[in-house]
């Protein structure tokens, strides 16, 4: 399936949910992107597996860099996109293809801009980090993506989220003895050990500190719980898996050093990280484009690639027509007034003056 990047925004946004894309297969997406790209003269396109990235080359004092993601997480009966009033439904509609279409759209339409353009379609961010794109990218491609600044197109529905929080996952193991269930005290039940960690969890008082002048809230919560041998023996092992969500006045180190102490008196196992990032709003390009969108600027509450940008040395933000609420649900929409909106005040501030001197 073609796509006409030339059409109606709206239009567009649902011919690129229509192409499915689950993480894994962004091949046909993919393809039509960099098929579609390399009919634009004023672009120069590279394909990287499932990466397509496509740049101006003017001589611009400044270089941006907008990145969206290809891929949506498994679909739940909700494809084909359909219509409601003013609102798109279907997979990936608000996480994140309403924003990848208008990100098409500017590549289309903005031949001229007042600075230069690095566009950035990447596949498996919905996946574990080894799998990421634009992570393989950072290592292999890193001059695809140098910037004096970047916008990831993640859905913020509407507003600019600056920074974003980091993510740790352990495995906190409580242990026991085995033993015959018939003979229960002759053993130590690491199931019923294991109510000592919830208990820890249930107690704890997440931080919301102020980074930057933008307000984070953490969060700490069991998300797995695994242990049993058989139905007639007492179990000598119990983990919990625990998802740390932690704000970007943390590194990582911090982040493990806090989980550490916080579990002190049981077995810890990190077995996922990936570091938060600052704000960066006052960074002269992104104090720019926060004023240029006229957009809302609050703290992202989650994880997202503004992290990579950041390890690159490139401060970036969050900017997207999706509600993030509605990410990854069977009824997943976009508003549609919203997608024009972010086209507007995205090809305002593309084609507007730099903020770098030449």
């Amino acid at each position: 399936m073609g796509l006409d990047l030339c059409s109606d925004v709206v239009d567009l946004t649902a011919a690129v949910v229509d192409i499915e894309s689950v993480s894994g297969g962004e091949e046909s997406l993919a393809g039509a992107v960099e098929e579609a790209l390399r009919a634009l003269p004023h672009l120069a396109v590279e394909r990287v597996g499932n990466n397509v990235v496509a740049r101006t080359d003017l001589g611009r004092a400044e270089r941006v860099v907008l990145a969206g993601h290809l891929d949506t997480v498994p679909l739940n009966g909700n494809l084909p996109s359909r219509v409601e009033g003013d609102r798109l439904y279907g997979c990936g509609t608000t996480d994140m293809k309403s924003g990848v279409a208008v990100a098409l759209r500017l590549a289309a339409t903005v031949e001229a801009p007042g600075r230069d353009v690095t566009y950035v379609f990447y596949d498996c961010e919905e996946v574990e980090a080894a799998r990421n794109g634009l992570r393989h990218l950072a290592e292999y491609r890193p001059e695809l993506l140098a910037g004096d600044f970047a916008v990831l197109m993640e859905p913020t529905g509407g507003m600019v989220e600056g920074g974003c929080q980091g993510t740790m996952r352990v495995q906190v193991t409580a242990t026991g003895e085995r033993a015959h269930s018939a003979r229960a005290w002759m053993g130590s039940n690491a199931i019923h050990s294991a109510g000592a960690i919830l208990d820890v969890l249930r107690a704890y008082e997440p931080s919301r500190p102020v980074v930057d002048g933008l307000e984070y809230h953490e969060g700490l919560n069991a998300v797995f719980i695994s242990g049993g041998v058989a139905g007639n023996v007492i179990p000598d092992e119990c983990v919990v898996t625990v998802n740390y969500r932690f704000a970007p006045d943390k590194s990582l180190a911090d982040a493990e050093a806090h989980l550490r102490e916080t579990f002190a008196s049981f077995q810890v196992t990190v077995t996922d990280g990936a570091p938060a990032a600052r704000p960066g709003l006052n960074h002269p390009a992104a104090a720019a484009f926060a004023a240029a969108s006229g957009a809302e600027v609050r703290a992202k509450l989650g994880w997202t690639d503004v992290a990579r940008f950041a390890e690159l040395g490139v401060p970036a933000v969050n900017y997207g027509p999706g509600e993030p609420t509605l990410a990854h649900t069977r009824d997943e929409y976009v508003e549609i007034p919203l997608i024009a909106e972010c086209e507007q005040r995205m090809r305002m501030w593309l084609e507007g003056p730099t903020t770098v001197a030449s």
